[in-house]
């Protein structure tokens, strides 16, 4: 196909999507519902972005169950299916199901490249693909300012552009000699690594995936880096190790050609036959060295931002996240927005130190769907429709969503169900947003309803109340099997609820 005969050629759009992973899917997807003009553009060659090349040798950290007590085409399901893009029509929902084989609730990285191909095939997601953003840059006009993206293909401009190409820009640290060590994302084919003496910087996901896939292949296996790793914790969280990455803690304690280490890497050189990597102890400040075959970088990644902090665009931490609003545009250049991975930049409340879970396709899933509508709402004129709901009815409504809201349950402290409540326009369902903004900003008076964890195995709901300009914050209490609709929280939430509708607690 010619230059010319691929979709989306160079010019001018209201909007511009760039990459076809799942970030960048979902925002299209939103955006053609809504009837908003964009272009997609990737650098790749089909959609599915980093799950065309990672993980490498384990099964993804999220899990989806075909056989959940939900209907595959239904919103509930996607409780139980955290790999599934978004889509109104129910044939477009729940496709991650169909790609799996049985052998375990957590796909393969090709089964979640099937998933994220057949959405944008049945969704009819045009994107051009093989079209590299390389620059970029502001034009100021009698309308407005524009930006426009230099890309192998030729110039894009666009007033909103929308950036979803993931935290996939290899990092690696200023350690001497580490030049000598290969990144994660270099990783070859395991049987290649048989026999092998390995060391692994890093004791993160990637890290542990390495250990876990070249286990039976490699002579010794070392992993470290200054922090302990704390198997009570990385077991059962959902942004560290998960439970089946725990072979190789299993091997260490055994004796069984693994070594975790808390040591931080002062230098890696060559010796002959090999390696020699110089660590210091994080207990005692000891020096230790080791002599090994090859060396992998299991240190993260960064965001692939081009030019754009030149342009104004702040970042921050190690892996250059950029700042964000509570709405994932750019907290210092107005027009450029962010989707999938890249959310994580907006920090939410981080309640009890948990982040949100805008990381995942669970978590950012939802974003891009809110964004989008936020997008229509204040740059394209559309008009939302804030359904009525009869005082009543409000105190179950809300219970229901606190029971069975997918975005509640995989953005806990992060995503809410917002509604309004005034004298002239009665109650009003605001549908879900970000905690952060309705707790941020001046409005009439009303109740954001999310779902809250502790970090110690309770899960709770909890309603933050907006009664003349101030915020009250009402916790309920936990329920062991997370069914909050019962006698107790309907008095309690009925009670809350009095507060700003009179009669909510009557029904």
């Amino acid at each position: 196909m010619s230059v010319a005969e691929r979709p989306f050629p160079p010019g001018e759009y209201d909007a511009l999507v760039v990459g076809s992973g799942p970030g960048g899917l979902q925002a299209s997807y939103f955006l053609k519902r809504l009837g908003i003009q964009h272009a997609v553009i990737s650098a790749d060659a089909g959609p599915g972005g980093m799950f065309r090349r990672w993980p490498f040798f384990q099964r993804l950290l999220s899990w989806t169950k075909p056989y959940a007590p939900a209907a595959r085409n239904t919103r509930e399901f996607e409780r139980w299916d955290w790999n599934s893009l978004l889509a109104v029509e129910p044939e477009l929902r729940g496709l991650q199901a169909e790609y799996m084989d049985g052998s375990s609730d957590f796909p393969s990285r090709p089964e979640m490249e099937a998933n994220l191909a057949a959405f944008a095939e049945r969704a009819g997601i045009a994107v051009r693909y093989g079209c590299t953003w390389e620059s970029t840059r502001r034009e100021e006009g009698p309308d407005g300012s524009r930006f426009v993206l230099e890309t192998t293909d030729g110039e894009y401009r666009c007033r909103h552009l929308i950036l979803a190409v993931g935290v996939a820009e290899p990092y690696s640290p200023a350690t001497p000699g580490i030049e000598l060590a290969v990144h994660y994302s270099q990783t070859r084919d395991a049987e290649t690594y048989a026999g092998k003496r390995l060391f692994i910087v890093g004791k993160q996901n990637s890290g542990f995936e390495l250990a876990s896939g070249l286990l039976q292949w490699a002579a010794r296996i070392t992993l470290s880096s200054p922090s302990p790793a704390k198997t009570s914790i990385e077991t059962r969280s959902l942004v560290g190790v998960r439970a089946r990455y725990v072979q190789p803690f299993e091997d260490a304690a055994l004796g069984g050609g693994v070594d975790i280490l808390s040591a931080s890497t002062d230098g890696i050189s060559r010796v002959p036959g090999g390696l020699r990597v110089d660590l210091k102890r994080s207990d005692n400040g000891m020096p230790v060295s080791m002599e090994v075959d090859e060396v992998i970088a299991a240190t993260g990644f960064t965001c692939p931002l081009r030019d754009l902090p030149a342009l104004g665009v702040a970042t921050f931490g190690q892996s250059k996240l950029p700042a964000q609003t509570a709405f994932w545009e750019s907290a210092t250049v107005p027009g450029i927005h962010f989707a999938g991975t890249i959310t994580q930049g907006s920090a939410g409340l981080k309640k009890h130190g948990i982040p949100s879970y805008s990381g995942a396709v669970q978590g950012h899933r939802y974003n891009a769907r809110i964004l989008v509508q936020h997008l229509a709402e204040t740059a394209f004129g559309a008009s939302p429709n804030h359904p009525e709901i009869a005082v009543g009815d409000l105190r179950d409504y809300l219970l229901g969503e606190a029971t069975r809201a997918p975005e509640l349950w995989h953005q806990k402290a992060y995503l809410a169900r917002v509604v309004t409540v005034s004298p002239d326009d009665g109650i009003r369902d605001r549908g879900i947003g970000p905690v952060s903004h309705f707790l941020d900003t001046d409005g009439p008076d009303g109740a954001a309803l999310t779902v809250e964890a502790d970090g110690q195995g309770s899960i709770y709901p909890v309603v933050y109340v907006r009664r003349g300009g101030r915020i009250e914050e009402h916790a309920m209490e936990a329920h062991p099997l997370n069914d909050y609709e019962g006698a107790l929280y309907r008095r309690h939430l009925g009670a809350v609820l009095d507060l700003i509708a009179p009669g909510a607690s009557a029904a």
